[in-house]
């Protein structure tokens, strides 16, 4: 299937981009930018905004849209990697990072604790930082995300990556469509609506317009607040990752954005490019956190 005119790549070098990937380099640490190739990652870093990917480079599940490696049992976690993470984003001039991460089902908490250290620590190093943290589904385990919660990241954000009708046959067998809404339900009655539920899905898998909105409205009833849709790209040509079905047309994508308001979210971002942790959210959420902040001192 031939690619769009709509889909072509416009790099835009900037010396952001090479501090930025040099100092992952230096200190050991993973960018998601780069591990899942997101073609987003050049303009991302000079509007000050990046995504870490911490626990490794093996992710302990196959879901055959993505393209970071999977491994049955990953090398162990680096326990220095929250003060390393913390201590280079303190010399970098970003206001808003994402820490994201592959999935540790070899772990007993899924790797939440980790997760919080790592908050914890920048937190303390940058504390005007504003911190999304984009995790996996902890097993969907209640006590592994309370500990994430209790360390208090500005934004939790989980994906559901598609509809529910495609989750099967997309997704890792170990993950679903109902356990990611629990997961973002809990986000809300743990912290009691005091942190930023997001989420985020693909299209151009196969499914309907219908399906989008029930889903959209299924992240909604769950209190997620934030809402990211972006045209699914193949990894690569090998049997793994599954194909695309669709390029979804940037009208199409302008009328789930429609949609996706009049159902309620307060901030949405829907064009081909857009993926979980693209910039387009960090206005909102600058203007969201400042309000917060302002009505709490």
């Amino acid at each position: 299937m031939a690619k769009p005119s709509w889909l072509k790549v416009r790099y835009a070098w900037n010396p952001s981009s090479d501090h930025i990937a040099g100092l992952m380099a230096r200190n050991d640490l993973h960018s998601v930018c780069q591990s899942a190739r997101c073609p987003n990652r050049h303009e991302c870093w000079a509007q000050g905004t990046a995504t870490f990917m911490i626990m490794g480079e093996y992710c302990t599940r196959a879901c055959r849209f993505c393209a970071v490696k999977s491994i049955a049992k990953p090398p162990p976690l680096d326990k220095d990697e929250p003060k390393k993470l913390a201590d280079a984003l303190a010399t970098l001039d970003l206001r808003y990072v994402v820490v994201t991460s592959v999935t540790r089902d070899d772990l007993p908490d899924g790797g939440a604790s980790h997760f919080a250290e790592c908050v914890r620590q920048i937190k303390r190093l940058k504390p005007e930082l504003i911190v999304e943290t984009l995790i996996p589904d902890f097993s969907g385990k209640r006590d592994a995300l309370s500990l994430l919660i209790e360390a208090k990241p500005d934004v939790i954000s989980h994906n559901i990556e598609t509809v529910e009708r495609l989750t099967p046959a997309i997704r890792d067998r170990r993950a679903s469509y109902r356990r990611s809404l629990e997961v973002l339900k809990m986000v809300r009655e743990l912290s009691s609506g005091g942190i930023i539920a997001k989420s985020g899905l693909m299209v151009g898998f196969g499914e309907n317009a219908s399906e989008v909105e029930r889903a959209l409205k299924d992240l909604h009833e769950k209190g997620v607040e934030i809402v990211t849709i972006g045209q699914y790209l193949r990894p690569s040509e090998e049997p793994r990752h599954i194909a695309i079905s669709e390029y979804v047309t940037p009208e199409r994508f302008k009328e789930y954005e429609k949609m996706a308001y009049s159902i309620g979210f307060s901030y949405v971002a829907s064009g081909p490019f857009v993926r979980s942790s693209y910039k387009a959210a960090e206005p909102f959420m600058t203007g969201k956190m400042k309000s917060r902040l302002t009505a709490e001192g």
